[in-house]
């Protein structure tokens, strides 16, 4: 395979970035664009990652800095919402036994480290920049840039998000479809009590929950029904988290005293979606968030952006032809597992939202996190 070929990843979020990394190493030649100018590297309060999420960091090189940035733990509890705790279960290691379970980290320091590794990588950078026009030929696509630039490339990867305006630039009409809740977020200071993620199902909210994510740090989130963004004025965020979570108990009395900045605090739907038949329209092919997700209810968005970068690069660097063929290969290598887990991560909220009771979903859990262990 002639090491003379381009790639241009469209957003620099996990896919992109991984994705990124693990082209450069293959000798590509890629090129990064990012439409925020801070490559998003200040937003989000904290992050769950799941052990076959620590395996893709890992093969990117970059799982020793995880390490040390974040706080591993391989343990979830339950608890009532007045605190007590009720149960405490011991995380299945879906990376392999090396690895921790789970690994909370604060969402910026992740994104430092991985915005690290594309710049050492020695990939083209370009942030502030969207690609706004692409023209598709048998060998290649040409894209036109915001700022009135043109490139041309072997191979296009969208990893541009949940709102991917590269999916529907080649004719992918699928949207994502809100699941009726939403999730209230904050990063906050860690009590030294916490260690792990405690889980509290019931009270004012569907879940409330918080996740350590360093030796000071956690985030903090509370679940509830969706509603109008435009009917919630982002001054009063703090406000109406402070209102849910003041009703819980245990750890719950330290933390809410800290939501204080509305600034700080984060809103956001849960979405589902899943493009199927193929993710790719000629040279031009989805990753992550532009492909798919899945309520945050199983903790498995990030992991499942991560190994479509660590499929794609892996087929991509073994091919002679980078042909339909290929392209088809990581669809149908990847959805399968994809799909299980949004379907587990929509039942398990229809659980929590709609009282579901027709369906084994601890079975089903745990038979997808089961699945997890086995490599992408």
């Amino acid at each position: 395979m002639s090491t003379a070929r381009t790639v241009l990843v469209i957003g620099g979020g996990a896919a992109g970035n991984a994705v990124t990394v693990l082209l450069r190493r293959a000798g590509l030649r890629v090129e990064l664009v990012e439409a925020k100018d801070d490559w998003n590297a200040t937003a989000g309060s904290g992050i769950t990652l799941q052990g076959n999420a620590l395996r893709v960091l890992r093969a990117l090189g970059v799982w020793e800095r995880v390490a040390q940035a974040g706080f591993a733990f391989d343990s979830a509890g339950l608890t009532a919402p007045d605190g007590t705790l009720l149960h405490v279960a011991r995380d299945l290691r879906t990376g392999g036994d090396d690895l921790p379970a789970t690994v909370g980290i604060e969402r910026p320091r992740l994104q430092r480290i991985l915005i690290d590794a594309v710049r050492a990588s020695g990939a083209d950078v370009r942030l502030g920049t969207r690609a706004e026009a692409l023209e598709q030929d048998g060998d290649g696509v040409r894209v036109r840039f915001g700022d009135g630039t043109e490139g041309r490339y072997d191979l296009v990867i969208a990893a541009d998000g949940l709102g991917s305006a590269t999916r529907a630039a080649i004719g992918i009409t699928d949207k994502p479809e809100p699941t009726g809740m939403a999730v209230w977020r904050v990063a906050a200071p860690r009590p030294a009590g916490v260690v792990r993620t405690d889980l509290a199902y019931g009270g004012p909210a569907y879940i409330a929950g918080y996740c350590p994510t360093g030796d000071t740090t956690l985030y903090a989130y509370v679940a509830e029904d969706s509603r109008d963004r435009a009917s919630i004025p982002p001054e009063t965020y703090a406000d109406e988290m402070r209102r849910l979570a003041s009703a819980y108990g245990g750890h719950w009395t330290e933390i809410v005293p800290h939501i204080t900045d509305p600034a700080k605090v984060n809103y956001t739907w849960f979405d589902r979606l899943l493009v199927e038949g193929s993710w790719h329209r000629g040279r031009v092919v989805l990753a992550g968030d532009a492909a798919h997700c899945c309520p945050p209810t199983l903790a498995q968005g990030a992991a499942m952006s991560l190994e479509d970068a660590l499929v794609l690069a892996e087929l991509l660097t073994g091919a002679d032809e980078w042909d339909d063929a290929l392209l088809r290969a990581y669809y149908e290598r990847r959805v399968p597992r994809v799909r299980a887990v949004v379907e587990a991560s929509v039942l398990l909220g229809r659980w929590q939202l709609d009282g579901v009771r027709d369906a084994d979903v601890p079975g089903l859990m745990g038979r997808t996190m089961s699945l997890l262990r086995e490599e992408p």
